[in-house]
């Protein structure tokens, strides 16, 4: 077998492997990049690899298509509330936790200040990968789910702007911190603006564009994530915030061909994090890891049980969190690919004992990995914070054949919807629009002609683009016209 030959063979068997591990990962409730991880610290002893800057790469795109596809499938309706905590968490519980952290790691390594700060700064945002793994398939409560899942997505840009921050503040000892400052409040300033506009212009081109090949939807869906990213890079902004911002309002907007780009993209995004996290775990050896036992254990522990901790109380002293919740957000502070890859920064910038924080903060994260991840989900039924509810439901999927403008919308029916209480046969739908599929109570339903539509029912409507506003007018009323009214009242 040629050197071609067997490097795919190695990538096929490596995504095989990886996807079989979710599976077993799930049943023990480890996040699954702790076995991604494990299986690229066992492939270096067969295949030499050392390049952290291509590393970089595959780690920073594989981050914009994991935000991409966790924002796309958050619920604005359940962040909404949670905004000030997370925005909380992400800002100021990572400043603190990086504060904590860095003092310990400047004592325990003997690190300047700077120096402490920074591996503090790498291992002191909560990862989305990580997060979005481990509560995908749990009924935790929406508060905490939604909290827990707002905050990974966004606290990435504060751990990516204090480690950059601080590597310039090493590298130049007279750096002012007041720009800094100055800096930050730019880079999340343009993120959140860039990211709603670049948004905004993604859902208009999808549900305008005519694409004669309906696979290629979701691709025009995941280019524009990545636009989005380089875009903002490019003019000084937190490329991962509006890539989280854009994919949060893409997700909860009226999108064309949804059910494939969703699809499309969760597919994906596993396929990157079997991809990276292998990467990562490339770069580093077990006997590199046992150098700094010790060291690794003391500092983990103090992220996990006072760092974490005290930036959760603090940032949500005057919020409405029960000491359970408080906890339970405490300990599902998982780290995972973001501090690793945040990791390889003072690497490739020269600084010294770049390497010895890199294996440090690899350490740290398999800890936080294995003991957290692994115990998640007992310490939320030991603080009665779990859920009986259960938002998945059945769906349908359309196949699109040539170039028909056909597709399958959801559409859920509220109280004062319209076509409550109507049978089929009474509904006035536009021409070549049929509801094909009724979900309730979880189950799905065949309509027929006297079937009568009731409150929570959700329809799969298949109509053509250019009826898909007058279908839901008829089904649900001008939502538009009445939001207007009650801003009014």
């Amino acid at each position: 077998m040629n050197i071609v030959g067997a490097f795919l063979f190695l990538i096929s068997v490596m995504l095989i492997i990886g996807v079989l591990a979710t599976k077993f990962s799930s049943r023990l409730g480890l996040p699954a990049l702790v076995l991604f991880l494990i299986a690229g610290m066992l492939l270096n002893n067969f295949l030499f690899f050392e390049d952290v800057q291509f590393t970089q790469f595959i780690g920073t795109l594989a981050l914009i298509i994991i935000l991409f596809d966790g924002g796309t499938q958050t619920k604005w309706d359940n962040i909404r509330p949670v905004l000030g905590p997370a925005g909380s968490l992400a800002t100021l519980g990572v400043l603190i936790t990086t504060l904590l952290t860095g003092l310990a790691a400047m004592y325990i390594l003997d690190f300047s200040l700077l120096e402490g700060m920074l591996l503090g700064a790498i291992i002191g945002s909560t990862d989305a990968a990580a997060v979005f793994s481990v509560l995908g398939n749990k009924n935790f409560k929406k508060r905490l789910t939604a909290t827990l899942e707002a905050e990974s997505g966004s606290n990435d840009p504060m751990a990516v702007f204090l480690t950059i921050t601080l590597i310039a503040m090493i590298q130049i000892p007279e750096m002012s911190i007041w720009s800094a400052i100055g800096s930050f409040f730019i880079q999340m300033g343009l993120g959140l603006l860039l990211g709603l506009a670049l948004g905004k212009l993604t859902v208009l081109v999808i549900n305008h564009i005519k694409l004669d090949i309906s696979g290629l939807y979701p691709v025009l869906a995941l280019g524009s994530a990545v636009f989005t990213y380089a875009v903002t890079d490019f003019f000084g902004g937190s490329g991962l915030l509006a890539v989280y911002v854009m994919a949060v309002f893409v997700g909860n907007s009226d999108l064309t061909y949804r059910f494939s780009i969703l699809r499309f993209n969760e597919g994906f995004a596993w396929m990157m994090q079997i991809v990276m996290f292998t990467l990562l775990g490339l770069l580093v050896f077990p006997v590199q890891l046992i150098e700094v036992f010790w060291e690794g254990i003391l500092i983990a522990i103090i992220l996990v049980f006072v760092a974490r901790p005290v930036a959760v109380f603090i940032s949500t002293v005057f919020l409405k969190y029960s000491l359970n919740e408080k906890i339970f957000i405490s300990w599902a502070g998982l780290k995972g690919a973001v501090p690793i890859v945040l990791a390889t920064y003072p690497i490739l910038a020269g600084i010294e004992h770049a390497h010895l924080i890199f294996n440090t903060v690899f350490f740290v994260v398999l800890i936080s990995a294995l003991v957290q991840g692994s115990t998640l989900s007992w310490l939320a039924e030991k603080l009665k914070l779990t859920s009986d509810e259960d938002d998945r439901q059945a769906s349908i999927e359309l196949i699109n054949l040539g170039t028909t403008d056909s597709e399958i919308m959801r559409v859920t029916m509220h109280k004062k919807s319209p076509a409550v209480g109507c049978s089929l046969i009474d509904l006035e739908l536009p021409p070549e629009t049929l509801i094909i599929g009724i979900n309730r109570d979880k189950k799905l339903l065949t309509p027929t002609g006297t079937t009568i539509i009731e409150k929570d029912d959700t329809l799969f409507v298949l109509s053509d683009k250019e009826n898909r506003q007058r279908a839901k007018i008829a089904l649900i009323g001008d939502i538009r016209k009445k939001e207007k009214k009650q801003r009014n009242v």
